[in-house]
């Protein structure tokens, strides 16, 4: 089995990859953590070195874990609900876990949300941890 944490390196969702992780552990599950940047000139290197920080602590974190995984940085043109679908689907992802961060009615309006956009469109069953 297939697992995938979307990773932005918030409290949420490092709980999403330690529950990943003990879940992993019962079925013997591959886990594929993956951030989400836009790509092209939509990033800064500050951005990019972020998020490159962002994998490695994370790989230090699973490699403690003793769990098979791998770490992704996508950058392809999509939001990060966008990459996170397209991803599972690529991969023939079994189950998304996912952090998420309490917003505003506004906030939702103006910037959408990832969650909700993977539990929409996802291929898979999502978990989320707040």
């Amino acid at each position: 089995m297939k697992f995938l944490v979307g990773y932005n390196g918030s409290p949420s969702s490092r709980r999403a990859l330690s529950l990943a992780c003990e879940q992993a552990k019962h079925v013997d599950a591959l886990i594929y953590v993956a951030t989400s940047l836009i790509g092209g000139s939509g990033e800064s290197a500050k951005d990019i070195q972020a998020a490159e920080e962002l994998l490695r602590s994370v790989k230090q974190f699973l490699d403690k874990m003793d769990v098979q995984y791998e770490a992704f940085q996508l950058a392809r043109g999509l939001s990060p609900g966008e990459d996170i679908v397209k991803f599972a689907e690529d991969n023939a992802i079994g189950h998304i876990f996912l952090g998420i961060e309490k917003k505003s009615r506004t906030s939702k309006l103006l910037l959408g949300s990832t969650a909700q956009f993977v539990i929409l469109k996802g291929p898979c069953p999502v978990t989320t941890t707040k």
